[in-house]
């Protein structure tokens, strides 16, 4: 169903149609910048639009005067109460009581379709996120990015889109070769042999023992002594894959599990990166050169070399990018260029969650999508890191991880619904504090808490009139007052904030929400505090008491709603 706001734009496009017929407005104006939304004061009324600024220019009129046209004819809507032109000539409308209290009996009805959309026009959108090195367990490190990259995942899917969500396996290259030398150290120590500290390069977790005693009970003592050629590829392919096992489990704990799991050795072995760079080459986007030396002094060790280039700055990008390096090896880029073109074969758009510490790569990735798809919307989100506190301390690393705190511990701790809503309390490229103590804070000042609290409230009032033995009639929504129907207009804005979250790809937006609808609810609630007569449950007035309590559920059901994109469970009780 078309949201509130949808339906008055509706009505404003048919009132300029109406004025251009009359040849009060010429024909053709572009209303693509027109807006309708609550105004910022919301004693200026319920709705605002801005038509009569975009339009007055291209009509060769001043706003105030195209303003004047425009309010008889917005007058005459039955849901319209007033109408008044404001400032320069913005046009600020209020609705009726009535079309409030069917906006709440449509969010009763709707129940958990409220919100939902169509917006997305069913475009494919592969979202990848976190994309760990599968060296290590998952850490706080990748928590964030997990989070807004899961949760930007359901939001689109909220609101119309078909999703992808997409895990890049590093799989290829240094860093797993690595791993395989470690585990084969792991292996060697399962069989008795006292191997010491732990070489520096090494991972030194003890994530690794499991995996290395597994091996020496399948393999005995077979890779003892060998040359690495002869173990290196099997310890890297096996320990990989308990890596992933590990990370999949981690994941899980905070309910996000990725339907693609693609391969970077995958993508090499297949020939997918030469393919793209046969692509790219016939564009003349690919070339053997040299790149210009570092800007400043330069290095002792600095001397041009010859490498196969990729042409970014026909892209916007600041220098050409090596995609092979002197030696003929693959630069990570070379085969992440051809991943990202993997990836658009089956997707309208692609969008990238990254740590804020690849912020120097996006030009360059963005550059070759750009090459290689002919333009595919593509966007990178990139994500600050998150310091981990305990009362306002520094949280000391973990052992088993070797050198930083595991997804797991935290997510044992306080909760999976904590994690995930707390990630989403700031905007994704702006660096965060976690601190154990206050994220499970009973106060105000904890989003989770206070969000939950209201939902928790609005759940207790059933359990409440059932034992207060309360008979309420079917609810009649007329019996609620203007200070209640402001609950309403607020709730009413759930459609237009999920759309707008969609377009900017922005999840946080939700949680902002869904605390100030939460403080708005708590206010109406702390009233009954004071004036007996506002409590949502009055025993000597069962009808007024099941309008209130009408009220609430449907606060409660956008409560849930909003709780579920982020992937949070809604709390009936808090102890």
């Amino acid at each position: 169903m078309p949201t509130l706001y949808a339906r008055f734009s509706a009505d404003l496009a048919a009132a300029l149609d109406a004025l251009e017929a009359e040849g009060a407005l010429p024909s053709g104006l572009k209303r693509d910048a027109i807006t309708v939304e609550p105004p910022r004061d919301a004693a200026h009324g319920d709705l605002a639009t801005n038509a009569a600024m975009v339009l007055a220019k291209p009509a060769a009129t001043n706003p105030r005067a195209l303003a004047a046209l425009l309010v008889p004819k917005l007058e005459a809507l039955p849901h319209v109460e007033t109408v008044e032109i404001a400032g320069p000539g913005f046009i600020n409308l209020r609705l009726t009581e009535a079309t409030w209290r069917a906006e709440l009996a449509t969010i009763l009805s709707e129940g958990a379709a409220y919100g939902g959309s169509d917006a997305g026009q069913g475009l494919r959108v592969n979202v990848e996120y976190v994309s760990a090195n599968p060296t290590g367990p998952m850490h706080m490190g990748h928590c964030r990015g997990a989070v807004v990259g899961d949760a930007l995942a359901q939001l689109l899917e909220y609101a119309g889109y078909a999703v992808t969500r997409e895990y890049y396996i590093n799989d290829a290259g240094a860093q797993v070769q690595t791993l395989g030398r470690s585990v084969h150290l792991r292996y060697r120590e399962a069989l008795g042999e006292d191997i010491g500290q732990i070489p520096e390069g090494f991972y030194p977790g003890d994530y690794l023992i499991p995996i290395g005693q597994a091996l020496a009970a399948e393999y005995g003592d077979s890779y003892v002594g060998k040359p690495e050629s002869e173990w290196l590829d099997l310890f890297r392919t096996r320990a990989v894959a308990a890596m992933m096992d590990m990370i999949r489990a981690d994941l899980a704990l905070l309910g996000i599990n990725h339907e693609v799991f693609a391969s970077e050795a995958a993508v090499q072995a297949e020939g997918r990166v030469d393919k793209a760079f046969d692509r790219l080459r016939a564009d003349g986007l690919i070339y053997q050169g040299v790149l210009e030396p570092p800007k400043g002094e330069l290095p002792d060790d600095w001397e041009p070399t010859e490498m196969t280039l990729f042409r970014s700055t026909a892209f916007g990008d600041d220098q050409d990018r090596p995609v092979r390096k002197s030696d003929g090896g693959l630069t990570y880029f070379g085969t992440d260029l051809a991943y990202h073109w993997q990836k658009a074969e089956s997707a309208d758009q692609l969008i990238d969650i990254w740590g804020a510490d690849h912020a120097g790569t996006v030009k360059r990735i963005q550059a070759a999508v750009k090459a290689l798809t002919g333009g595919k919307p593509f966007d990178v989100k990139l994500v600050q890191m998150v310091k981990l506190l305990r009362d306002g301390e520094p949280v000391k690393m973990s052992k088993r991880s070797g050198s930083f705190v595991t997804l797991a511990d935290v997510v044992r701790e306080v909760g999976k619904d904590v994690v995930r809503f707390t990630m989403l309390t700031r905007k994704a490229d702006a660096q965060m504090d976690f601190d154990f103590a206050k994220v499970v804070e009973a106060s105000k000042d904890n989003p989770v808490f206070y969000v939950q609290y209201a939902h928790a409230r609005t759940h207790s009032l059933h359990r409440r009139a059932a034992e207060a033995g309360m008979a309420l009639p079917p609810a009649d929504l007329a019996l609620l007052d203007a200070e209640e129907l402001i609950l309403v207009k607020l709730a009413a804005q759930f459609p237009r904030l999920i759309e707008g979250a969609a377009a900017a790809r922005e999840p946080h937006r939700i949680a902002f929400y869904l605390y100030d609808l939460a403080a708005a609810f708590h206010a109406l609630w702390n009233r009954g505090n004071d004036d007996p007569g506002r409590r949502f449950l009055l025993t000597d007035d069962p009808a007024l008491s099941a309008a209130r309590l009408a009220l609430a559920d449907a606060i409660g059901q956008i409560i849930r709603n909003g709780l579920a994109v982020m992937g949070v469970e809604a709390a009936e009780e808090l102890h």
